[in-house]
C-alpha cells in the first residue's frame, strides 16, 4: 500500500492512496471537510466525508502526469515504470504542477 497527502494551496486535504490489489482511494481529511470555506480539489472529486474508490488512478490525478516524451525522461530519470501512475504522481506532482493541488508521498508509517 502507497499513500500520499493531497495539498490544495499548501494546507492537507485529503489523503490518496493505492492498495496492494492496485486500486485508489482518496479522501478529504476530517478538517477539511468540516471547514465550509475550503474548497473540493477537483469537481470530480466533490468535498464529502465518504471514501472515493476507483479500479485506476482517479482522472482528476491521471491528468496531474506527465505525457509523452516528457513521461519518458521522468521515467528513465526516476526509474520508475511508464505504467506505474502512483510512482510517476509522487516524482511530479510534489512541485511541478499547473493548478493549486499538490501530492507529496507518505513514509510509512
Amino acid at each position: 500500500m502507497r499513500k500520499a497527502r493531497v495539498l490544495f494551496k499548501g494546507e492537507e486535504a485529503g489523503v490518496l492512496t493505492q492498495s496492494d490489489d492496485g486500486s485508489f482511494l482518496f479522501q478529504y481529511t476530517p478538517s477539511w471537510t468540516a471547514d465550509s470555506s475550503k474548497p473540493s480539489i477537483s469537481l470530480t472529486l466533490p468535498k464529502t466525508e465518504k471514501t472515493y474508490h476507483s479500479r485506476s488512478l482517479f482522472p482528476f490525478f491521471y491528468n496531474m502526469l506527465p505525457e509523452g516524451s516528457n513521461k519518458q525522461i521522468v521515467s528513465k530519470l526516476n526509474r520508475i515504470d511508464k505504467d506505474d501512475y502512483f510512482g510517476l504522481l509522487m516524482a511530479t506532482a510534489k512541485s511541478d504542477t499547473i493548478g493549486a493541488v499538490t501530492v507529496l508521498k507518505m513514509e510509512d508509517e
